[in-house]
């Protein structure tokens, strides 16, 4: 299949993306805090937890021994992330200092959630060792 040649590479891509994600979460957590729903308690707090486990397991899917894990693990997350983006689009929160993102952005933010998923899912069934086509 054409598409196993790009496994590798997309996991380091997918790995990066999330530490870099986590660790905005510390470097600037401010955007991250407005699109935490209303709802939910202490704000800043899940901001940071969600940044520790953006940073845990964008380093897991690149560890063999712990990749079907943490891929699990960042298909959970986005799915406990999901509601600040379902606020995200539908209370019109600023993200950035001095304006909002175009409501077009806020919505297709939601289906690009699957897309996530389904990138984190094809990192599940690895038993690899890192070893063979598809490593």
């Amino acid at each position: 299949m054409r598409l196993l040649r790009f496994k590798r590479p997309l996991r380091y891509l997918m790995g990066l993306l999330y530490v870099v994600a986590g660790v905005l979460h510390f470097v600037v957590p401010e955007p991250y805090v407005r699109i935490v729903p209303p709802m939910f308690p202490a704000p800043l707090a899940l901001v940071y937890l969600s940044g520790i486990a953006e940073i845990a397991v964008g380093i897991g899917v690149l560890v063999p021994s712990t990749r079907r894990y943490a891929a699990w693990a960042t298909i959970a997350l986005l799915v406990a992330v999901f509601p600040a983006n379902v606020y995200m689009a539908v209370s019109m929160v600023s993200v950035t200092p001095g304006g909002d993102p175009s409501a077009l952005a806020r919505w297709v933010r939601l289906p690009l959630q699957g897309v996530l998923i389904l990138w984190a899912y094809w990192y599940t069934g690895d038993r690899d060792v890192g070893v063979g086509v598809d490593g």
